[in-house]
């Protein structure tokens, strides 16, 4: 029987803190993780025996034989942020010796209104449904992803979008095309339910400890995804068995294959369609604020991007050849 006094192993206590902090079980698994690769690098040494050195080494590593992009290594340099800072309770000094993968300044990717009619046409059923909503509403993928009942106000034509990126909720609109289908949709989420209400087995995740705040909310009609996963699983925090919210990946793949169907050379995904839909409203002449409030960007320069691929050409000049024609 190990000892009660044993201190819990690291990764252990790194779980429990990012727990604390209530941050999402995928930046749980991305930190953990990155965590295990800076030690097996420094060939296993604890990281209390290590500072800014041997992190500048490892994220220079990174950039540099591991050609990782500007996205992947800071989401590396965030997790052994957190290990010193929030775990070992260690300021590390500014790591200005780093190398910094140097970070590409793209345009999105977005689509013209006719090639988005043309995939949401080749799409079918829920994944139709999420990707009207995506176009429609300018979420993001995991944004529809976990939307719940209790986010969609009919009445006022509004979808609450909770805890989006930056820990911030914001309100978006319903658009009044796929209001009916939503409905109907949920009439048959609605019966099964009630099926998993009579297995037990109609609980589901909470964020921010409200399962013990509110013991009975799990099992709420509102708080149930929206789109619900086709099986049950485990929830690897609590081990409790039930219906988690769909995979986006199977979105993915939907829209993948309706891409190629239509025949569009672009590398569309799903989230092009959050691209299409401030792009379209740009041009339809609504204002930036406005845009930049339904989008959720915290600063309006990050909304401008999209002021650069609207549908004018070349910034909207027209070429002297045009006019000699």
């Amino acid at each position: 029987m190990p000892n009660q006094n044993t201190p819990p192993k690291l990764l252990d206590q790194v779980r429990d803190r990012i727990r604390v902090k209530h941050y999402s079980i995928r930046t749980e698994t991305q930190y953990v993780q990155w965590i295990k690769r800076f030690i097996l690098f420094h060939n296993k040494r604890h990281p209390q025996e290590m500072g800014a050195v041997e992190v500048e080494a490892f994220l220079t590593h990174l950039a540099v034989e591991g050609h990782v992009s500007a996205s992947t290594q800071n989401q590396a340099l965030s997790a052994l942020l957190f290990l010193y800072k929030e775990v070992l309770l260690m300021d590390l000094p500014w790591l200005d010796n780093v190398v910094r993968a140097k970070q590409p300044k793209r345009l999105p990717v977005v689509l013209t209104r006719s090639e988005v009619r043309e995939v949401l046409t080749r799409m079918k059923g829920v994944y139709a449904l999420m990707a009207n909503l995506l176009y429609g509403t300018g979420m993001r993928l995991m944004e529809c992803v976990r939307l719940r009942v209790k986010d969609v106000d009919f009445e006022r034509g509004e979808i609450l979008i909770r805890d989006g990126k930056g820990g911030k909720d914001r309100v978006t609109v319903l658009p009044s095309s796929v209001a009916a289908g939503l409905q109907a949709h949920l009439t048959q989420r609605q019966a099964l339910f009630e099926d998993d209400k009579r297995l037990g087995k109609a609980g589901v995740f909470l964020p921010d400890a409200l399962d013990r705040k509110y013991p009975n909310a799990a099992t709420e009609w509102t708080w149930q995804y929206i789109f619900p996963a086709g099986s049950y699983s485990l929830d690897p925090r609590s081990g409790l068995e039930r219906r988690h919210h769909i995979d986006e990946k199977l979105l993915q793949r939907a829209m993948k294959k309706a891409v190629q169907a239509v025949g569009i050379t672009k590398s569309a995904t799903p989230h092009t369609l959050r691209h299409s839909f401030a792009t379209h409203l740009l041009e339809s002449g609504y204002d930036i604020r406005t845009v930049q409030e339904l989008l959720g960007h915290s600063d309006v320069s990050t909304t401008m991007i999209y002021t650069h691929v609207l549908n004018k050409g070349g910034k909207g000049v027209i070429s002297p050849l045009d006019l000699l024609v």
